[in-house]
């Protein structure tokens, strides 16, 4: 009887813990919106803030969704190390690289800007 309680304990964490996951990454497509809208209308308020880091902001969330996915719904949380070592070690190559690419075309985008 014990095992089946503590089962049955694990499941309903396990059923509330993917509630608040859900809605950490609802907030934080939420945030995504919001920044897209506050860049795109002058009058906003911190429009003068977002407009220039726009790109980064929705990179870096989500990129944060994207790991809250991967860790909880795919179940990397419970795998062995070396399996996440994989699958994360490309992505942050990748990551490195996006963001290297995006510092130089804001760099050529300083040096040559379009009228």
């Amino acid at each position: 009887m014990d095992a089946q309680a503590a089962t049955h304990q694990q499941h309903e964490s396990g059923a509330a813990e993917y509630v608040k996951i859900a809605l950490i990454l609802f907030v934080m497509t939420a945030l995504e919106v919001l920044a897209f809208e506050v860049s795109r209308r002058a009058g906003a308020p911190l429009h003068d803030v977002v407009r220039p880091v726009l790109n980064e902001v929705l990179i870096v969330l989500s990129a944060a969704k994207f790991a809250l996915v991967a860790m909880f719904y795919m179940h990397l949380k419970q795998d062995s190390r070396i399996f996440s070592g994989l699958f994360i070690f490309p992505l942050i190559i990748a990551a490195v690289v996006i963001l290297a690419l995006l510092g130089l075309f804001s760099y050529l985008r300083l040096l040559h800007p379009v009228a």
